[in-house]
């Protein structure tokens, strides 16, 4: 029987660059994918003739570190250097267009407030540094707060202060003052315009259960504004599934093992410590240290099983907050000249455009998911790639008062091209195919439980030191030899690769 040294369950981003590292450290790694393709919730797909689409994701790369460090260039991952300007569509097509040059920015923003337009480049400046802070916390692994501090650990987080701190003073308090504020408060100790204000708190609630008005929603946009680059997605040439294809090229490189349509039915647990796994075809596996990509909840639950955890830590895991509220609409369009013909003020394609037209429209959209609905008037985000509209919709309640996503779907599609065909007026006439993707295909296609692309929202109590859960926050678990790398743990969340980089060093 082979026995290796990691297993890693899940090929994700995170699991493959875990994958990676340790398969070039020489370590004998084999990743279990329980799809026929790897990349998790980071794939692009064809769902038709001249149909491509990034599913999930609309772009997104990985840290630089991380590209350097595994030579991803060398296997075909390239970098988009092109900015996509961000485009915040308005009823009366007096669209407010953030270019990539800060310059032309502010030209647009001149329309709506000549106070926000000189605030622009020193919002940038500031902004930058905001990244730098980020990134910084998220390569450091959270110490096991309030128990199970160590003096390494202790070094990590103290660096991470120096960095802050080195930052100046003035923009150190704003970092930390942003942290717990909401989006609208963050946005409006900078702007005036509600224009202005509405497209950049967009960010803090991208892909969260959350609404501008919510508490650490001033996180979520620094967060999301880090992982992305700026407003617009850094993305990788070829669509977002040249990111994992060039990591499971890197993993096989270094010699480590991928194997797909490879389900993991139950991690074998013998008094608190991990001896291998069990796939759903029977077939046993063993190793010295299994590491999950998978969300908190299923490897805990799931995959472990409550038998063979202490009580506090179930009871612990029940409570993580996952509340997907996602979906995703791709349109199939036969002329998208055409259909963005009629967006005036808008730059040449390709563009990331947005329905966000106020911090009150976007508040109120978050209202559907409270009451567990589909929002009429949605928060979209709106990405293009050749002749394909890709919707992201905010906001669609995994758990639904009333019927089912099995027909809720045809709702979702609906309401988004009626949303969008007040802006583009071609749009309905073009479509020739649509393919949605809703909060319980993400659950049961991409295995995200509840449909959750964060793997648990990141929020005030979920995140840093307290993610997935408090006294767990560095990786392990109380099963001997078994980790968390996916996007449910620090440094999750998005397209960087943090949490499975980090894994790598907790392991050594």
């Amino acid at each position: 029987m082979n026995i290796y040294d990691t297993i890693i369950i899940g090929a994700g981003h995170n699991g493959l660059v875990a994958a990676a590292y340790l398969a070039k450290q020489g370590k004998k790694v084999l990743v279990l994918e329980r799809r026929d393709i790897v990349g998790g919730q980071v794939v692009t797909e064809s769902f038709g003739d001249g149909f491509t689409v990034d599913s999930l994701h609309a772009g997104g790369t990985l840290r630089p570190d991380i590209i350097k460090d595994l030579n991803l260039a060398s296997f075909g991952l390239v970098v988009d250097s092109v900015r996509k300007p961000f485009i915040s569509l308005q009823p009366d097509s007096n669209h407010l267009v953030l270019d990539a040059n800060p310059a032309k920015a502010v030209e647009s923003i001149k329309r709506f407030s000549e106070k926000d337009a000189a605030n622009w480049i020193p919002f940038l400046n500031f902004m930058d540094k905001v990244t730098r802070f980020i990134h910084a916390a998220n390569e450091t692994i959270m110490p096991r707060l309030p128990k199970g501090f160590n003096f390494s650990e202790g070094v990590d987080l103290a660096k991470m202060g120096i960095n802050l701190r080195m930052m100046g003073g003035a923009d150190m308090m704003k970092i930390i003052r942003g942290i717990p504020m909401t989006a609208d408060e963050f946005v409006d100790e900078w702007f005036e315009s509600d224009v202005v204000k509405a497209a950049i708190a967009s960010l803090g609630i991208h892909g969260f259960t959350l609404g501008v008005f919510g508490a650490g929603t001033g996180y979520t946009l620094m967060h999301n504004w880090a992982n992305r680059g700026g407003l617009s997605n850094v993305s990788a040439q070829g669509g977002v599934g040249k990111i994992t294809e060039a990591l499971a090229s890197a993993v096989k490189s270094f010699s480590g093992e991928i194997r797909t349509g490879a389900e993991v039915k139950r991690i074998l647990v013998d008094t608190f410590t991990c001896k291998g796994v069990v796939l759903t075809n029977g077939e046993e596996i063993s190793a010295k240290n299994i590491i999950s990509a998978a969300d908190p909840k299923h490897t805990f639950l799931n995959l472990v099983g409550a038998v063979n955890l202490p009580p506090e830590l179930v009871w612990n895991v029940q409570s993580i907050k996952m509340r997907g509220s996602v979906a995703k609409v791709h349109l199939l369009v036969d002329n998208i000249d055409a259909v963005v013909a009629g967006a005036t003020h808008a730059s040449p394609l390709p563009a990331t455009f947005v329905i966000a037209p106020s911090i009150k429209y976007l508040e109120q959209a978050y209202d559907a998911a409270k009451y567990h609905s589909i929002s009429e008037k949605p928060y979209l985000e709106v990405t293009t790639s050749g002749n394909v509209v890709s919707v992201h919709f905010q906001f669609a309640a995994y758990k639904l008062k009333d019927g089912d996503w099995k027909t809720e779907g045809a709702k979702v599609e609906k309401v988004a091209i009626e949303t969008l065909a007040e802006y583009f007026p071609n749009l309905k006439s073009s479509i020739v195919n649509t393919k949605t993707i809703t909060p319980l295909d993400m659950e049961q296609t991409y295995g995200l439980t509840e449909g959750d692309l964060n793997h648990g929202q990141i929020m005030l109590d979920q995140f840093m030191f307290m993610r997935p859960i408090p006294g767990w926050s560095n990786h392990k678990t109380p099963i001997d030899n078994l980790y968390l790398c996916g996007s449910g743990v620090h440094g999750g969340g998005g397209i960087s690769g943090a949490s499975g980089w980090n894994v790598v060093k907790v392991l050594k």
